[in-house]
């Protein structure tokens, strides 16, 4: 059965997709930390990162460092944290959330709830 993350990727789910090559995807998380906050998935489904073969890892992170190096550029930040937990989806990912201090990255706290005017927005702004 395929991950939700794996119907993102086929478009059977609409997403706000931030990038795509033929081998990774990144998307907005549709409940993040700060607005911005993205998800990097590999288009391959594999549970685990660390059970990527290495060369799909090493380019997994590639991609996320560009990926990241937009977000720095176009949301106002002051890092892009980058978050490997695994859990919540069988499916690799990579959170890479722009933050302005470690409170940030507190999973703990409440998720933003943003409208689809905001996504939309956000993803404007990182895209321009």
């Amino acid at each position: 059965m395929s991950t939700i993350f794996t119907k993102i990727i086929q478009g059977e789910i609409p997403s706000y997709k931030v990038a795509e090559n033929d081998m990774y995807f990144a998307f907005l998380d549709i409940a993040p930390l700060t607005k911005g906050h993205t998800l990097v998935v590999p288009k391959i489904e594999i549970d685990y990162i660390f059970d990527l073969e290495d060369s799909t890892l090493k380019e997994m992170i590639v991609f996320a460092k560009s990926v990241a190096k937009t977000l720095k550029s176009k949301m106002n930040c002051q890092r892009v944290a980058v978050v490997v937990l695994g859990l919540e989806v069988p499916h690799a990912h990579i959170h890479l959330i722009p933050i302005n201090n470690e409170n940030d990255v507190n999973f703990q706290r409440e998720k933003l709830k943003l409208s689809d005017t905001e996504f939309k927005a956000i993803l404007t702004q990182i895209l321009e």
